[in-house]
């Protein structure tokens, strides 16, 4: 597993070193007083802002002592700290100004090779300003103006943290990514569809055997069936569980108890699929019903294949199956790419597209793409088409990371985000789909407003 970046917090007594890293980790693990040299002993911990995480290190107060001396060994562990870090916030006290001692540790840092970040911290109101004017004659680029107890100042923060910290996450990344693709397990593949439209009849034909029952009655299939079967493809097996369902008939027609039960049966199969195949009966053509099972399908976050089965038997097949296509499209109108695949499971045709295809969709419904070339991606489409301005006033998209996968989810930070119209979170998700390769599968994009992101 690739490390995190360390970020090491130096300053004087009492300039606010411990409140910010209790803010940065989002609890209180450090001690914080009004008395100065409080903190001892370097404290880490596993910080977090908008996004980025890295590892934080509590530092000692800085003082010029003897080296025998407790503070002078308090200051050689500090040093310590700063060397070993990927950078360093140097922190200042905005109502105290720049000190003597905040200017002979300015000296130390410009001799030392970790990058430095100016904070001037106790910035908030106007109490600030004159401090955070004489920061500049420390002779550090830009200092950010801070307020640990407040929280106000983080997304500056963040934006000079970013180009450090992003490139350790970029390989973390890289090495969870490697290590879920070997954890991924068998393929989970529920077959479900209307009443009749075939799915014991394939998975039957998949498996090779009379696993099933099958006939022309419909709802035969009354409990969901998971099948384990190994499928073989270019010398390799692949394990998949596969799960036949209940037909599921619209609900208004549903008074039966027992197969009220059979649906919610299959409902608890979907959700425990990373696949599933919206089987359909090509001599019936797409139903409302289909609509309906394939929007729950995709409402529950799983990756959706659409199969015309008894294709052997259809007919107009080309007129159908365009016919269908449009229909997917306009009904499905939230989710762009959805495969549509011809099949017979009475005959086996098309049954190894099938499966390679639903092994495809799982590796989209799992990818998980950098947090480097998600911004490169998303820094290009926002200058492209920048976001509207709602009543004269700029709404800013400033970051992107991918929370989590199976679906693809995401977290935009920005600020008035609330008021971003419907059309833009449109543009940016098929932008993801053309451009990043999530076709075909439900993404979720959620945003955060970064103005005071830590605000309970």
């Amino acid at each position: 597993m690739a490390r995190s970046a360390t970020i090491a917090i130096v300053g004087r007594p009492n300039v606010g070193k411990s409140t910010l890293f209790n803010r940065l980790v989002g609890k209180r693990l450090a001690l914080v007083d009004d008395q100065p040299g409080v903190t001892r002993d370097r404290r880490e911990g596993d910080g977090e802002l908008l996004g980025l995480t890295f590892r934080i290190v509590d530092t000692a107060g800085f003082e010029d002592q003897d080296a025998a001396t407790l503070p002078g060994r308090m200051r050689a562990q500090t040093e310590k700290a700063v060397r070993e870090a990927d950078a360093a916030l140097f922190l200042i006290d905005a109502r105290a100004g720049v000190t003597p001692l905040d200017e002979e540790i300015a000296r130390w840092l410009r001799s030392e090779d970790t990058p430095i970040i100016l904070c001037v911290n106790k910035a908030e109101g106007k109490q600030g300003e004159a401090g955070l004017m004489e920061s500049y004659a420390l002779g550090f680029d830009n200092p950010l103006a801070l307020s640990a107890e407040h929280g106000e100042g983080l997304v500056e923060l963040f934006d000079a943290l970013r180009p450090i910290v992003e490139p350790f996450m970029d390989a973390d990344e890289a090495a969870a990514e490697s290590d879920e693709e070997e954890a991924l397990g068998p393929l989970k593949l529920a077959i479900v569809g209307r009443p009749n439209a075939g799915k014991s009849t394939l998975i039957n034909r998949m498996i090779g055997e009379d696993r099933l029952i099958t006939g022309p009655e419909a709802g035969i299939t009354r409990d969901s069936i998971r099948v384990d079967w190994q499928w073989e493809s270019d010398g390799e097996v692949h394990p998949i569980q596969l799960f036949d369902t209940a037909g599921m008939r619209k609900r208004a027609k549903v008074q039966d108890k027992l197969e009220k039960l059979s649906v919610a049966d299959a409902l608890h199969a979907v959700d425990f699929a990373e696949v599933v195949v919206l089987l359909l009966d090509a001599t019936k053509g797409l139903e409302a019903q289909d609509l309906r099972i394939a929007d729950k399908v995709l409402e529950e976050g799983r990756a959706l294949i659409v199969a015309l089965n008894k294709w052997d038997v259809a007919e107009e097949p080309s007129a159908l199956f365009n016919g269908v296509r449009a229909a997917l499209e306009d009904g499905l109108s939230q989710i762009k790419g959805v495969p549509l695949l011809s099949i017979s499971g009475a005959t086996g045709k098309g049954i190894e597209t099938l499966v390679r295809v639903a092994f495809e969709q799982r590796d989209i419904w799992t990818r998980r793409v950098s947090t480097a070339k998600l911004n490169r991606w998303f820094e290009g489409a926002v200058t492209a088409n920048p976001p509207p301005a709602p009543g004269g006033k700029r709404i800013k998209l400033r970051y992107m990371t991918q929370a989590r996968t199976r679906p693809p989810t995401f977290v935009i930070f920005g600020t008035r985000t609330d008021v971003l119209p419907a059309s833009y979170h449109r543009y940016l998700v098929n932008g993801m789909r053309r451009e990043l390769g999530f076709q075909g599968v439900p993404i979720r994009i959620n945003f955060r407003n970064s103005r005071n992101p830590y605000d309970d």
